[in-house]
This record gives C-alpha cells, sequence and structure tokens, in this order.
C-alpha cells in the first residue's frame, strides 16, 4: 500500500507543479539550472541554521556552474522560527540594496514565507510599507494590478518535510510583541520554481522532523474535512494519499533518520498538504495555532487542537471521518470498524487515535502539557478567530462560524483542549 501512495503522490505533484519543481532523492545538484531560467544574478537568503551549510554550499556551486551570479558576497541569513515581522523588514532591506534578478529562498517554511513576505514589501513599499497592508486574502494582487508593479521571481529550496511553503500562495508571520500570527494568502506569492531533494531532510533535528509531519496531517486533514462537494473527489484523493503517507512512516523516520524510503515518504505526504491547501483551506487548528506561537511549534500545536477540532465537526464530516478512520485502523492506531461507529463517537475515535500517534512520538495531547501555557492563550485565541484578516479560517470549516458565534461553540473547544475532556465540546 505505501508504494502505491508513493507512486500516486508523485503523479499528483508532478500534475499540479506542471514542470515548475524538482523533487525527489539526490536532485540538490539541478539547482543552477533551474536558477539560470529566472535570470543572471541571484540573492540568496538562506536558514543559517548550522546543519544547512553543507546545503547552502552545494547550492552556491550548482550555480556557479551554470553561470549566475550570487550578489550580497553569499548567502545571507533568513528568518527565525514562526517568521517574526522584523525578519521580513531586514530581509527587505537585503532586496532594495543589492538589486537581484530574481530571489532564493533556502530553508524550511519560516525563511521562504520571510522570503515572500519581503518581496511583497520590496516591491510595493512605495504604495505601502506596512505589512498589514497586505495581510488577508488576495490583498498584494489587488496592489500589483493598481500599481502595475511584479514581484521578483523567487526560486524556493525546501530544507524540511513540513509546511509545504515552497508549492503554495501562504505566507505566515508572527508579531511576537503579542504573540499573534497572521497570512498573507495570494496566488502573486507562489514561488516560481522550486527545488526539494528529499535526501537534505536527514539532518534534520528530530523534533523539527516531528513538527513538520504533523504540520503535513493537519493540512491534508483540515482541508479534507472542509471540503466541498465540487471539490470533494480531487481532495480526497490528495489528502488521503498524504496522510496514508506521512502516518505510515513517521515513527520509521524517527528510528531511522537516515531511512530513504521514509524521508522520501514524508516529503511526499508533506509536499501533498501543500498541494491540498492550494485546492482547499485549513481551519481551525491552524487558527489556534497561530494563537499559540510563543509556547509551541505550530506543527506541534496543530497535532494537539486538531483532535478537539475534529470531534466537533463529527456530525458534519461523515463521509471524511470514515475514510481516515480506515488510514488510522490499518496503521494500528485505532481498532474501530469505521461501518460500525457513526456520528460525535466516530468523531471521538478519530481523535483518540491521532492523538495515539501522538503519544506514541512523545507530543502533548492537550494544552496543559505545554509549558507556558495559561488562560491568556485562550483568550488570544478567541480574538484573533473574530480578527477579520484571519476570517477565513472561519469560513473553512465544515461546520463554518461567525464571530458572532466564537464564544459559545470556540471557546468549549479550547477549553476541551485544556483540559483533555472531550465532553464539554458543543457540537451545532
Amino acid at each position: 500500500m505505501p508504494d502505491r501512495a508513493k507512486k500516486q503522490a508523485r503523479l499528483l505533484l508532478e500534475g499540479f507543479t506542471a514542470g515548475k519543481y524538482v523533487f525527489g532523492l539526490n536532485v540538490l545538484d539541478q539547482v543552477g539550472s533551474v536558477a539560470c531560467q529566472l535570470g543572471d544574478k541571484a540573492l540568496i537568503i538562506a536558514n543559517p541554521s548550522p546543519w544547512l551549510k553543507p546545503i547552502v554550499d552545494r547550492v552556491r556551486d550548482s550555480l556557479k556552474e551554470n553561470g549566475v551570479e550570487i550578489v550580497g558576497g553569499g548567502a545571507l541569513p533568513g528568518a527565525r522560527p514562526n517568521t517574526p515581522r522584523e525578519d521580513v523588514y531586514r530581509i527587505e532591506t537585503y532586496i532594495l540594496h543589492h538589486e537581484p534578478d530574481f530571489l532564493i529562498a533556502l530553508g524550511a517554511g519560516s525563511t521562504i514565507d520571510a522570503v515572500k513576505a519581503a518581496n511583497v514589501l520590496a516591491t510595493l513599499g512605495t504604495y505601502s510599507a506596512e505589512l498589514d497592508t497586505y495581510f488577508g486574502t488576495g490583498q498584494v494582487t489587488k496592489v500589483l494590478q493598481a500599481t502595475g508593479k511584479k514581484l521578483f521571481p523567487l526560486l524556493a529550496i525546501e530544507t524540511a518535510a513540513s509546511s509545504g511553503a515552497h508549492l503554495t500562495k501562504y505566507s505566515n508571520v508572527t508579531d511576537p510583541v503579542v504573540g499573534q500570527k497572521k497570512l498573507i494568502v495570494d496566488d502573486a506569492v507562489v514561488p516560481n520554481r522550486a527545488v526539494f531533494d528529499y535526501t537534505v531532510t536527514y539532518h534534520m533535528p528530530r523534533s523539527l522532523t516531528l513538527d513538520g509531519a504533523f504540520d503535513g496531517i493537519a493540512h491534508c486533514l483540515e482541508v479534507f474535512y472542509g471540503a466541498t462537494e465540487d471539490k470533494f473527489d480531487r481532495i480526497k484523493n490528495i489528502a488521503l494519499t498524504g496522510i496514508e503517507l506521512i502516518v505510515n512512516y513517521t515513527e520509521r523516520v524517527i528510528e531511522d533518520p537516515r531511512d530513504g524510503e521514509a524521508r522520501e515518504a514524508l516529503g511526499l505526504g508533506t509536499d501533498l498538504g501543500g498541494y491540498a491547501i492550494m485546492v482547499g483551506g485549513t481551519n481551525g487548528a491552524h487558527l489556534t495555532s497561530f494563537s499559540l506561537v510563543d509556547i509551541t511549534s505550530h506543527g506541534r500545536a496543530c497535532a494537539i487542537m486538531n483532535p478537539y477540532y475534529t470531534v466537533f465537526f463529527a456530525p458534519a464530516i461523515q463521509r471524511q471521518l470514515k475514510l481516515v478512520a480506515e488510514i488510522l485502523r490499518r496503521v494500528g492506531l485505532t481498532s474501530i470498524d469505521p461501518d460500525q461507529v457513526h456520528g460525535r463517537e466516530l468523531g471521538i475515535e478519530v481523535a483518540r487515535a491521532m492523538q495515539e500517534l501522538a503519544k506514541r512520538v512523545g507530543f502533548p495531547t492537550t494544552l496543559a502539557d505545554v509549558p507556558g501555557f495559561s488562560q491568556r492563550h485562550l483568550e488570544r485565541a478567541l480574538a484573533a478567530a473574530k480578527d477579520p484578516q484571519l476570517e477565513s479560517k472561519l469560513k473553512n470549516m465544515p461546520v463554518p462560524l461567525d464571530a458572532s458565534l466564537v464564544d459559545k461553540y470556540m471557546a468549549p473547544i479550547l477549553h476541551a483542549a485544556a483540559s483533555g475532556d472531550f465532553g464539554i465540546i458543543k457540537n451545532m
């Protein structure tokens, strides 16, 4: 079954990216031939982690071999975890100072998201130098059309099986002062080209590997939960293939970080998560995770929250839950027969199976298990859910909410996540 899923994943990604994406094992040396399609002078913004230095060196050599000039004297530092907004403004100055033909973002989601946002500021700063102008859906395209400007071409070189940032229209940026993450959602920021050599992930720290795996599950799961009827079959194919690959191989990667077959599976699975969020949207768990950036990673926050949202959504997503439950049953995370359990109870059983995977890899299953968690995080999450710039997450829910319903229905979900008690969640 996993081999079939890998083959299916490759076909789906090839169809989605239409020749603009080079992915697989041992493909990093193709970076130069891809980059020269975008221009002669590249500005490299790279994750500065020591474990990535050999990768940066290989990229630099590949660019030089293909006649691409590297401006700025070498790779310049990317963003810290969760893309703090001051890092975005710093990268904007690199772009304005060095005037490249195109940009290269080398790193995981935080650095790629930062370069996407910095590209917007460097291009449209004369219209508005405030990043808040571009948060929300379609705001960048609106300003590009009004000004007649174009973003710098962007090559994203992914280094972590995680967010799928190298394939998507999303740029997540955090304001560390208030501990809140916000989103640019716009087709204009999708990288023009992307490269992901899955062997790069051999060196990922254990914590980053797990965060990435659960982020990929969250993308597939949330989009599938919220699938509309006209896109249901398409999303089902993408999401279930991604979930199957990730849940089958996550524990195996932890046991042997250099297991190429397992690393490839996680790369393909999380890439499908990126594909999924280009077809549909994430919702509840992602929305709540934006308010937990000061105490936990994004993937870990989604791993905690998705079981509780699953129970809330359960009556509205019976088709989805039966299919997800069957995958979880096949990998031994639950023994339930999805044809024998229905309604809210099916949601609880799937939620418990999801928590079982989290427990096996040492992830928390309640917010109370996260060091630093307090009541103010619940208050912040409820306030964020009412923010118009984040309303897409409420609308994407299979049980859509508006700001007037947040306190009645979302508050019990958050309190359940804090206590671990599914019983206090209210279904609509």
